[in-house]
């Protein structure tokens, strides 16, 4: 299966999301803000990103820029999983780069297909 990287602040989502992506098969590796998620990006080189854009540091948003601008990390699926519901945040999100997007909280038969479909793409 899939190498994951999930870039979430909040312990208890980033443990959920854990829970469901480990069941499903998936290799989960966390960062805690957008500055690390994209030094374990650089350094990973992950299957798939699932971004939270709320984050310390370095929002996800510019985390998502950063990621798409670097041609080492550019073809990286971003999925956006984030409590931001605004039709402003969606359209900020693709606009940075993210591949998908979904909020909080997502179903786990939700997230698990919206990744096998980012991971064929």
């Amino acid at each position: 299966m899939a190498r994951i990287l999930i870039v979430e602040d909040d312990t208890f989502t980033a443990s959920v999301v854990t829970r469901i992506l480990t069941d499903g098969g998936h290799t989960v590796t966390r960062a805690v803000d957008g500055l690390q998620g994209v030094a374990k990006a650089v350094d990973e080189k992950p299957d798939l990103i699932i971004m939270d854009l709320g984050l310390p540091s370095m929002d996800g948003w510019g985390a998502t820029r950063t990621l798409k601008g670097d041609p080492k990390t550019s073809k990286i699926p971003i999925l956006a999983l984030t409590a931001n519901l605004t039709p402003d945040d969606r359209e900020e999100a693709y606009n940075a780069g993210c591949d998908a997007f979904l909020t909080k909280p997502a179903a786990a038969d939700v997230l698990l297909g919206r990744i096998a479909e980012l991971l064929k793409a």
